[in-house]
């Protein structure tokens, strides 16, 4: 039986921690920028008759405790793959896979280099290492320094107006309104005031120089077509992550675990089986 709620360890409650499943291995779902644990319910369920579901939310999103939310604490990404970790600690994971979307594909990345016992595999979706072109360097991120800062003044001076016009990017299938509905309702559930901040860090982050300390295997997960994350930005992952696996998906958008959810449930279930070979799409 679950332990009554006031008497789990305060980081379950702080980050709205729920488990399922069978399984004695964790697997571990967390979220990207403006969503919460909620955006996994068309994946996570097809793992609970073989893992133990762990499901959170990033401190300040969701229904976790958002007064625990400080700015000078989460000015960097670092924060948030503690969290993950003190998560993992308490619920006692080891060799566990982790499932991260967008940022918290980075996120996870981190908390894997600081922690690497706890970690199995990781499936980044949709991932980031920076969002901002790097002319100098060669490295296509999908944005200019100033598109960013425009995006982020817009988010400043009307955050439900941003909200609205970024979401249908965000989704990329416009024949499919209830899902950028379903985005930009959760981006408008989020305090605006920390959505803001954590915008400002996770578009200007770059962790291209934590990928070659990552020793978990990897797979990355990209659609075909995504604003946000473009293929290049995949192609960059898969060339500097040691252990990594590319896989294309058939889908549009940032959010394949949403429009397309059983395509990525099989991506997912083709990495972590015990003989898996590469998928045959995967590079």
């Amino acid at each position: 039986m679950p332990a009554p709620l006031d008497a789990r360890p305060a980081v379950l409650k702080r980050n709205n921690v729920k488990v399922s499943g069978q399984g004695r291995q964790g697997l571990v779902f967390v979220h990207g920028f403006g969503c919460d644990q909620h955006m996994w319910r068309l994946v996570a369920p097809a793992f609970e008759d073989r893992y133990r579901v762990v499901l959170l939310d990033l401190t300040g999103a969701g229904l976790s405790d958002l007064s625990a939310y400080s700015p000078a604490r989460y000015n960097t990404l670092a924060a948030h793959a503690e969290d993950v970790l003190g998560v993992m600690r308490a619920l006692d994971l080891e060799q566990a896979i982790l499932v991260g979307h967008s940022v918290s594909a980075m996120i996870g990345m981190l908390a894997a280099i600081r922690e690497p016992a706890r970690f199995h595999r990781l499936v980044l979706v949709a991932p980031s290492p920076r969002y901002i072109n790097d002319h100098a360097a060669g490295y296509t991120g999908g944005f200019e320094q100033a598109d960013i800062e425009e995006l982020l003044d817009a988010m400043d001076n009307n955050f439900m107006g941003w909200s609205g016009a970024i979401t249908p990017v965000i989704m990329g299938n416009p024949e499919r309104p209830e899902l950028t509905a379903e985005l930009n309702n959760s981006f408008c559930r989020t305090d605006p005031a920390i959505a803001r901040h954590f915008a400002r860090v996770t578009f200007m982050s770059d962790n291209r120089a934590d990928l070659p300390r990552l020793t978990t295997p990897a797979l990355i997960l990209q659609s075909a077509n995504d604003a946000i994350a473009p293929l290049a930005v995949g192609e960059y992952l898969h060339q500097r992550l040691p252990h990594s696996q590319l896989l294309v998906l058939n889908t549009s958008g940032h959010c394949p675990h949403l429009s397309a959810p059983q395509q990525t449930i099989a991506a997912i279930e083709q990495f972590l089986a015990p003989s898996a070979t590469p998928h045959p799409a995967a590079r």
